[in-house]
């Protein structure tokens, strides 16, 4: 039975990018019924934006099963958690100067769009207990993902003293509980990856004591083809490395490992405000993916052209019958 929320999108998005996230909620919802699996890819600023809100349930109720996101994403949904209340919120962020902006900086507070981050509260804080994880690691000779090394900081319960939200609106808490796979492309490019290449630069840490992104796609190949029997969708959120990362997957497992009974992706939905363009791949149109061997001819395809901040948490809710 769809609650409220549910019924109201039904009754009200009717035409245009209100009716493309309609009919994408319902075509991710038979996918799942259909016993397909989904992978949710996540660009953007979504952990400050607080998707782990809604997103948490989403992997509670196993309705995602593998996650692509940024190292940002990685990150930033931990720090909310134990930082929430030294976040400020800027409202008039497109009115402020070179020097406003210098300001927040000297504060020690990083902008992403009309949120600060607090440095000290929330980089910080975490990289004391991440960098003794890391360490034991690096000394005992062994090698884990991105998203490992925050798992195990996450279950170690080193963070518990700072919580800050509750923790069933943590969306890496509930995958670390789960031990939901996630795929991090780019992982250097984060503000953990930077701290991390830091002791690596000063000695302390071994560049090997990380899985490189290399090791993430021959992780993801071998994930698929496991798991693909009845298909696995394609939900975007944004565009970026943490798209195109993982939906090359199959071109790679059909053309380079020449495995021509690997499926293509059995869904696909992109949330996106990126001006539509055939010459980068966050504005490309889902039938360009076609032409490189990622989707099929007769894959489900939508894209909805809105910001993700406000279409991910209704089509979700709808996934939720909220």
């Amino acid at each position: 039975m769809k609650g409220p929320i549910s019924q109201f999108i039904e009754k009200h998005y009717l035409h245009f990018n209100s009716a493309a996230l309609v009919d994408a909620a319902k075509a991710y919802e038979q996918q799942l019924a259909n016993g397909a699996k989904m992978l949710v890819s996540m660009a953007g600023a979504m952990s400050t934006a607080e998707i782990g809100k809604i997103f948490a349930e989403i992997i509670r109720q196993d309705k995602v099963q593998i996650i692509s996101c940024t190292g940002a994403n990685l990150e930033e949904d931990i720090m909310n958690l134990v930082a929430h209340s030294h976040y400020e919120r800027v409202p008039n962020y497109r009115d402020l100067t070179p020097e406003d902006e210098w300001a927040l900086l000297e504060r020690g507070l990083n902008r992403v769009t009309d949120t600060c981050i607090p440095e000290h509260e929330a980089f910080r804080r975490l990289q004391k207990h991440i960098y003794k994880i890391w360490k034991d690691a690096d000394d005992k000779g062994e090698r884990y993902f991105p998203h490992e090394f925050m798992y195990k900081m996450l279950l170690s319960g080193v963070l518990e003293e700072y919580y800050e939200i509750d923790l069933k609106d943590s969306w890496m808490y509930a995958a670390a509980e789960k031990n939901l796979p996630i795929i991090v492309p780019g992982w250097e490019d984060s503000t953990m990856g930077n701290i991390f290449a830091s002791y690596v630069i000063k000695g302390d840490l071994k560049a090997s004591t990380m899985k490189s992104g290399i090791e993430y796609m021959t992780f993801l190949a071998d994930w698929y083809t496991k798991n693909s029997g009845n298909g696995i969708g394609f939900f975007q959120i944004g565009g970026g490395i943490a798209g195109d990362f993982p939906i090359c997957v199959v071109p790679m497992l059909y053309q380079d490992m020449e495995m021509h009974d690997v499926p293509f992706w059995s869904y696909f939905c992109q949330i996106s405000d990126s001006t539509t363009s055939y010459g980068s791949y966050s504005g490309a149109v889902p039938n360009e993916k076609i032409t490189w061997g990622k989707l099929d001819i007769k894959t489900p395809k939508f894209i909805i052209e809105s910001d993700a901040t406000i279409v991910a948490p209704l089509i979700f809710a709808y996934l939720l019958d909220l």
